[in-house]
C-alpha cells in the first residue's frame, strides 16, 4: 500500500476516479467550472470517494470565492454561471457557446472594451501593419481589451470563422482571415501591386503570418514571437515578484491559515477620484510604524527593508491590477529610538473601471522573515454618470501643496496639480488625529455641474464646515462656483485650516455643493480628532 505507484499507474486510477463520477458532479467538473478550477482542486476533487464529499467540496469551492462571505448571495458563482449562459446563447456553433474560443475568452475574461466585429466578411482594406491593400475576408471579429493584467494594454484578440459557419476560433495568424489567401493574383497587398510581386514570396520561408513583403514586413516578423507569447499568456496568471507574499496573499484568500511568527500591523486607506467617464483612480495609502520594524544597524546608520505586495481581483477572481514594490527607511542609529515613535507611508494610484472589487495587501519585514502582515477588504469603484452630480472622496491630509507641471501625473500623493499626503487613522473605526500645531488640510472634487447653455458657465454655491461632536458648527465658509472654474462641469476644492483654536477633541468637516442648474445637492463629511 506505500509503494509509490508509477506515471501509468497513477493515470489508470486517475482515470478510473474521474470514470466514477456521474451526472451533476461530471458535469459541474467538466462544464461547469473547467476554467476556473486549478490543478490541485482538481485533483482533491477527483479523490473523493462519495456524493457527500463532493457536495460539501463544491459548497466549499464557491464559498472560497465568495468576495462577500458573510452574505447568502454568491456574486462569484452568480457572475460565472450568467457569463456560461451568455456564451451559450451568443457563441453556440454546432456545440455550446462555453466550449468555443469566443466562449472561453468570455468566460475568463468577461466582456471586451469594444468589438470589431465582420459578420458577413467581404470586402477589407488591410491596415498598413498587415501590407495594405483591399482584399475579401471570412467572418472575423477583433476584441479590443483596454487592459489585461499579466498580459498589458491595448490587447487585441482575433477570431475568424473560416468554415463559414459561426464557429469563429482564436488565431494569432492575421493573414487566416483573408479568403484570397490561395487566390493566384488575386488580393495583393499595396506593396505586391507597387512592385509588381506576386503572391509566391508570401509562403516562403517559416513565418507564422503570410502577409507579404513590404515596408513593415521585418516589424511584421520581430512582431511573431510577441503574438505567440500573447497566446501562452492569455490564460496564464499575472507574474508576481514576491512569491512567498504571493503564498501569503493565497492563505488568507483560500484557507485563512494562521501566519507563522507575529503579525506586522499596519493600516491601509483608499480613496475615489473620476478621471474619465468609465475609469476611476484608485490612490491606496499604506500606513506602517517604524516600530514594529526590524532595524538592523550597520556602520552607524540603522536600516529596516519592507516589501509590499497587492492584488486587485474582481468577483471572479481575475487580477486586474498588481502592484509590488519595497520600501526601506534610514536612520543615523543615533537618532533611531525618537523615529521609531514616527510612521512611513506607501502610496499607490491604481486606474480601475467602475465595479466591485477585492483588495489584497501582504507585506514582509525583510529583516525578520517569519514577520508579515496581511489585508484584505472589497473596493466599490463608484461610476459617475452623467447628469448626476458626483463627488470624489473627501481627503483629509497633513500636507498638500501645489506642485510644478513637470509633476503632475507623476510621483506620490499626486492628485492633479496638487501633493495631497492623506492621513491615515490607525483604526478605520477611529477618526484620523491632528495635532493643535498643525494644519488641517482637505482635498475633493464634485463632477457633473450644471453647464447654462446661454453663458456657457456653471452655478453653484460650495460650503465648507466644521462642527465639533455636538453638532455645532464653529466654521462655516460659503465658495461660488465661478471663482473656482466658471466654465467647467468639474471643480476642485482645496483648503488648508490653522486648528489651533480648536480645544481638543472630537470634530467633522463638511463640504457639500448646492447646483443651482440642476438642482442637485450633494456633500461628503470626515471626522477627525485634536490631540
Amino acid at each position: 500500500m506505500k509503494r509509490q505507484l508509477s506515471e501509468k499507474e497513477r493515470y489508470r486510477a486517475q482515470k478510473a476516479l474521474q470514470g466514477e463520477l456521474h451526472g451533476p458532479y461530471k458535469k459541474w467538473l467538466n462544464e461547469d467550472v473547467p476554467y476556473i478550477i486549478s490543478d490541485n482542486e482538481r485533483k482533491a476533487f477527483l479523490s473523493l470517494s462519495n456524493d457527500e464529499e463532493r457536495e460539501a467540496f463544491i459548497e466549499n469551492f464557491w464559498l472560497r470565492r465568495n468576495p462577500d462571505p458573510d452574505s447568502p448571495e454568491n456574486a462569484f458563482r452568480d457572475e460565472h454561471y450568467r457569463r456560461i449562459q451568455y456564451a451559450n446563447d451568443h457563441f453556440a456553433a454546432g456545440k455550446p457557446g462555453w466550449k468555443t474560443d469566443r466562449g472561453r475568452i468570455y468566460i475568463m475574461w468577461g466582456q471586451p472594451d469594444s468589438i470589431d466585429s465582420h459578420p458577413s466578411g467581404g470586402t477589407y482594406e488591410r491596415p498598413p501593419e498587415e501590407g495594405g491593400g483591399e482584399t475579401s475576408t471570412f467572418p472575423f471579429e477583433v476584441w479590443h481589451y483596454r487592459y489585461l493584467e499579466g498580459i498589458g494594454e491595448n490587447v487585441d484578440l482575433e477570431f475568424v470563422d473560416t468554415c463559414q459557419c459561426n464557429d469563429y476560433h482564436f488565431t494569432i495568424d492575421r493573414s487566416e482571415k483573408d479568403a484570397l489567401k490561395y487566390v493566384p493574383g488575386a488580393g495583393l497587398t499595396q506593396w505586391e501591386q507597387e512592385n509588381g510581386q506576386n503572391k509566391a514570396d508570401r509562403f516562403k520561408g517559416n513565418g507564422m503570418e503570410s502577409l507579404g513583403d513590404g515596408p513593415m514586413g521585418d516589424y511584421n516578423q520581430g512582431k511573431e514571437f510577441d503574438r505567440i507569447e500573447l497566446q501562452a499568456k492569455i490564460f496564464a496568471p499575472p507574474p508576481v515578484k514576491f512569491k512567498d507574499l504571493e503564498n501569503d496573499l493565497d492563505i488568507y484568500n483560500s484557507s485563512h491559515k494562521l501566519l507563522q511568527g507575529p503579525v506586522f500591523p499596519f493600516d491601509v486607506r483608499t480613496d475615489y477620484v473620476k478621471v474619465t467617464d468609465s475609469m476611476d483612480l484608485v490612490p491606496i495609502t499604506l500606513q506602517i510604524r517604524n516600530r514594529d520594524i526590524t532595524f538592523v544597524t550597520k556602520d552607524g546608520v540603522s536600516t529596516g527593508v519592507v516589501n509590499i505586495l497587492g492584488r486587485v481581483t474582481t468577483i471572479m477572481h481575475k487580477t486586474v491590477q498588481t502592484f509590488e514594490d519595497t520600501v526601506s527607511v534610514t536612520q543615523p542609529s543615533e537618532l533611531l529610538e525618537k523615529s521609531l515613535n514616527g510612521s512611513s507611508l506607501y502610496w499607490k494610484a491604481l486606474p480601475l473601471p467602475p465595479g466591485l472589487y477585492r483588495l489584497d495587501v501582504a507585506i514582509k519585514d525583510v529583516n525578520n522573515p517569519d514577520h508579515v502582515g496581511i489585508y484584505g477588504r472589497s473596493l466599490n469603484v463608484p461610476e459617475f454618470q452623467d447628469e448626476k452630480l458626483g463627488a470624489s472622496s473627501l481627503i483629509l491630509a497633513d500636507q498638500m501643496n501645489t506642485v510644478s507641471s513637470q509633476q503632475i501625473g507623476s510621483g506620490n500623493f499626486i492628485i492633479s496639480n496638487m501633493y495631497v499626503r492623506p492621513r491615515v487613522s490607525q483604526n478605520p473605526a477611529t477618526p484620523v488625529s491632528f495635532k493643535r500645531n498643525q494644519v488641517l488640510n482637505f482635498w475633493m472634487q464634485f463632477y457633473n455641474l450644471g453647464i447654462d447653455e446661454a453663458t456657457k458657465s456653471n452655478s453653484a454655491t460650495v460650503i465648507y464646515q466644521i462642527a465639533d461632536s455636538t453638532g455645532n458648527v464653529i466654521l462655516e465658509k460659503q465658495l461660488e462656483s465661478k471663482d473656482l472654474g466658471a466654465h467647467s462641469d468639474q471643480l476642485t476644492v482645496e483648503k488648508s485650516l490653522p486648528i489651533a483654536g480648536l480645544s481638543p477633541g472630537r470634530y467633522k468637516v463638511t463640504v457639500k455643493v448646492n447646483d443651482a442648474i440642476t438642482k442637485q445637492e450633494i456633500a461628503q463629511s470626515a471626522p477627525f480628532v485634536v490631540e
